[in-house]
């Protein structure tokens, strides 16, 4: 799994920082001892605080679909700003993925999918956090859309101008696997149109696709209209009536394990805030 997050430079600090505290030299007894134990327990609970959801700092996992690197990336970095002392980490990878991954008890305090069909997965296994599906739904909360579109090289070598072209002999395609949202969209794509591709390989998630035609190994791939958007200037981006056949919806939850519930639903508001939203419209989303 690839971890898109902040780095873990500081974890040995942190590992120090909480170590075993130096025993005294001298050894207590009587009324001493049991003062002395008393301020001990005081401070090892740290005394009242307040939850890390309210800012005060914390460690926030969030699993989420690979075509959501470059958003999520710079929502994280104004969520740390808004919560001094939180550290972000992302993990991106195909939704299936991560959806086993959170159903096998990974770490995850948030888990946003490329699909809903993924985010049942993770809802008939561990479920989400009771007191958020409570109050935002069992199903977890749709926050953006997004759409296939056909992406080949700036010089489109093979000449590809419809979904049709793409099932052409000697064309060489690439999609994600169908267990992955995008694959399923692909599919979805296909059934609609009456097109069968035969792709020269599948991929595990759609950056993956992106690539092979960024580097020029295929001729197009099927990929989001936000990978589009992101690789500009190093792949050109068709739209074909097909895709309307096969829209993603995004949904984002938090899962029953989450270790900070608090804070996760921050990062969830901060997704479908205001400024969330402008930052997903900007990369080619769409709004539910």
């Amino acid at each position: 799994m690839r971890d898109a997050g902040h780095g873990t430079a500081r974890d040995g600090a942190l590992r120090a920082a909480h170590g075993a505290v130096p025993r005294s030299r001298t050894r207590l007894r009587g009324p001493a001892a049991v003062l002395a134990a008393a301020v001990l327990a005081l401070t090892a609970c740290g005394g009242p605080r307040t939850g890390a959801g309210e800012g005060t700092g914390g460690e926030l996992t969030v699993l989420a679909a690979a075509s959501l690197t470059d958003v999520f990336t710079d929502i994280a970095a104004d969520f740390e700003r808004a919560h001094p002392g939180t550290r972000v980490t992302l993990n991106f990878a195909g939704s299936s993925e991560l959806a086993q991954q959170v159903n096998s008890g990974a770490p995850a305090d948030v888990f946003a999918a490329a699909d809903t069909a993924t985010m049942e997965q993770v809802v008939e296994g561990e479920g989400l956090d009771a007191d958020w599906a409570a109050e935002h739904g069992t199903h977890g909360l749709v926050f953006a859309t997004n759409t296939l579109r056909i992406a080949v090289p700036p010089d489109n070598p093979a000449g590809i101008e419809a979904f049709a072209d793409l099932a052409a002999d000697g064309v060489q395609v690439a999609v994600c696997a169908e267990e992955v949202p995008c694959g399923a969209a692909t599919r979805t794509a296909m059934d609609a149109s009456g097109v069968e591709i035969t792709p020269v390989t599948l991929e595990e998630d759609v950056r993956a696709v992106l690539t092979k035609v960024e580097l020029g190994e295929v001729d197009a791939g099927l990929v989001y209209a936000t990978d589009v958007d992101s690789a500009r200037g190093r792949v050109e981006g068709l739209e074909f009536p097909e895709a309307e056949e096969a829209v993603n919806e995004y949904p984002i939850g938090v899962p029953a394990g989450a270790a900070d519930p608090a804070l996760a639903a921050a990062w969830v508001d901060a997704v479908t805030s205001e400024n969330g939203a402008a930052v997903l419209a900007d990369a080619g989303f769409g709004t539910p």
